[in-house]
């Protein structure tokens, strides 16, 4: 199994000031659930090397079990100084594709024309295709078909607009991510705020929020054990 992890390259709140990147645990999480599984995995990025981390997900109550355990693993960090560019990577070489959130996929991979490019080749190689949080911005580009985007009328979920509110970023981020959903015709569930809610639609499998993190990685490697 091989498993393409994709990051944001982007570390700046809108122009708040604040910094962003993706959050640890939406990485982390996922990571460990591919690896104690036997993956091979390889993180890519839109300028390669070292990705931002937002520093909230640093903070003392953000941290898990998984991200202690990053913080020992000199393996991990070191692939994670280290990403690939996204221009060198070839969808062709991987089973699934997966991204972890946080803020900075809004501003970055939403509109990268190399990860668009995987995300449509992926779909038409029917390989497994993951997003969690606020990562599922990424299919705000990616038409299939002329009109219609990859989430048409398939069951997704991602970082509801009552989460954004509750972290006080609705006027901040460029776009809302549920309705950005709905916009496109998807069926958006969601469960309560900040608990682990996971839909999966055939080989599209998305988390709501990082409490989903790890439920969604094992649904990416159930759908992979599954053919």
């Amino acid at each position: 199994m091989n498993v393409l992890m994709v990051l944001t390259s982007h570390d700046q709140m809108g122009d708040t000031g604040h910094k962003t990147g993706f959050w640890l645990e939406e990485f982390t999480a996922p990571y460990y659930v591919f690896k104690d599984a036997g993956a091979q995995i390889t993180i890519a990025t839109p300028k390669g090397g070292q990705p931002p981390v937002d520093p909230n997900s640093e903070a003392e109550e953000a941290l898990t079990e998984t991200t202690r355990r990053f913080r020992e693993d000199a393996h991990a960090k070191e692939s994670l100084a280290s990403t690939k560019k996204l221009a060198d990577v070839d969808m062709n070489q991987f089973e699934a594709i997966f991204y972890p959130g946080g803020h900075g996929p809004l501003w970055d991979l939403v509109n990268d024309a190399k990860s668009i490019a995987l995300i449509k080749a992926a779909y038409e190689q029917n390989k497994v295709i993951g997003a969690v949080c606020h990562a599922p911005a990424v299919f705000k580009n990616v038409e299939v078909k002329p009109g219609q985007n990859i989430v048409g009328g398939r069951e997704v979920t991602g970082f509801s607009n009552s989460e954004e509110e509750a972290v006080g970023l609705t006027s901040v981020v460029p776009f809302l991510l549920e309705d950005m959903l709905k916009e496109n015709t998807a069926t958006y569930s969601k469960g309560d705020d900040w608990a682990p809610h996971i839909v999966v639609d055939g080989k599209l499998i998305t988390g709501q929020n990082p409490a989903s993190s790890e439920g969604a990685a094992k649904a990416v490697i159930q759908a992979l054990q599954q053919g």
